[in-house]
C-alpha cells in the first residue's frame, strides 16, 4: 500500500507540467468580433431612442388629462 502511494505520488509530481498551461491558445477576439459587437449594439440603441419616444406617447395618452372635444356649433 506504501509502494502505491509513492508510485503515485511520483507520477502526479512528475505529470504535473503536462497539465499546465501552454500558452499557445489566444483569449482574446478579433477585430472582426469586436466589429460585429458594437454594430449590434448600435442596432439595439438605435432601437431603443424611437422605442421609449413611443412607449412615453402612450404613457401620456392613457394617465394623461383627456381634452374636450370642441363641437361645431354652426
Amino acid at each position: 500500500m506504501k509502494s502505491a502511494l509513492k508510485i503515485t505520488t511520483a507520477l502526479a509530481l512528475i505529470t504535473s507540467s503536462a497539465f499546465a498551461a501552454s500558452g499557445a491558445s489566444s483569449d482574446e477576439n478579433g477585430l472582426l468580433v469586436t466589429l460585429f459587437l458594437a454594430f449590434g449594439a448600435i442596432i439595439i440603441i438605435f432601437q431603443l431612442v424611437p422605442g421609449m419616444l413611443l412607449f412615453g406617447s402612450m404613457l401620456k395618452g392613457i394617465f394623461g388629462k383627456e381634452e374636450k372635444a370642441q363641437q361645431a356649433s354652426e
